[in-house]
């Protein structure tokens, strides 16, 4: 495959939403990226995520304050949550520990292919989370809620895998399987608001069941055929299976 531009078809409502110019006539070209790399977060970032796992939050992203107590001196509330901290400290960085797994589970189509060191399963999820960030603003689409989905519509694959048509498995089953890991996932997590929120969000992905899970559906093909496009342009592979399979 050449090194120069790449066309690809692609529904033009969710390119609109990523490239403001597009239109239904026109096609989407990738020339080049730019990388950029950021820091992971400290030990005691990672510790206050996981004490305010399970805590309530708002639309803004602040964390309400605990409800108050009855008591003048507010002590038995205090007590209270310092003896909850524990629990849901542990059940967060176990839900962490396990989701590790997405970033060293190669992207299996890139491994069947024999694709030098292939991305993993939280660096497609990772760029699919910037497209929704960096996209442009269109009327009735959450944004955030677009960038929330991205980061967690691969996240059973932390336990059974980046099954592809290649393994044989039946639509119904993946989907069984894949159902099966989120619940342990969120039982994982401790239940609560936040594994609710994850839950929501992947089954509305999965059952294409709303504007925000049809733009984020396309991003996944828009990430994955800019990945066959780099991998072409670095290692010379054909990939050229990766753009037809998002033809429609």
């Amino acid at each position: 495959m050449g090194s120069g531009s790449r066309v690809f078809p692609c529904r033009a409502s969710s390119l609109a939403f990523l490239v403001p110019s597009f239109t239904s006539s026109t096609r989407l070209s990738f020339k080049s990226l730019l990388t950029r790399t950021s820091r992971s977060p400290s030990a005691s970032t990672l510790h206050r995520m996981a004490s305010s796992s399970n805590s309530s939050v708002t639309n803004g992203g602040n964390i309400n304050p605990p409800a108050a107590s009855s008591s003048s001196d507010g002590a038995p509330a205090v007590a209270a949550a310092a003896a909850a901290t524990p629990s849901s400290a542990s059940s967060a960085i176990d839900f962490l520990s396990l989701c590790h797994r997405l970033k060293t589970t190669k992207r299996a189509g890139w491994v069947r292919r024999d694709v030098q060191n292939p991305e993993s399963i939280a660096d497609h999820m990772y760029r699919m989370g910037l497209m929704a960030l960096i996209a442009s603003d269109i009327p009735g689409i959450d944004r955030d809620k677009c960038v929330k989905m991205a980061i967690v519509h691969d996240i059973a694959e932390a336990i059974v895998g980046d099954i592809t048509p290649a393994d044989g498995i039946s639509k119904a089953e993946k989907s069984r399987r894949e159902r099966e890991a989120l619940d342990h996932l969120c039982k994982l997590l401790g239940g609560g608001s936040r594994a609710k929120e994850i839950e929501e969000l992947w089954m509305e992905y999965e059952e294409n069941s709303s504007s925000e899970a049809k733009i984020v559906k396309d991003f996944d093909k828009v990430e994955m055929i800019l990945q066959a496009l780099e991998y072409e342009n670095e290692q010379g592979v054909d990939l050229d299976e990766f753009f037809r399979s998002t033809a429609e």
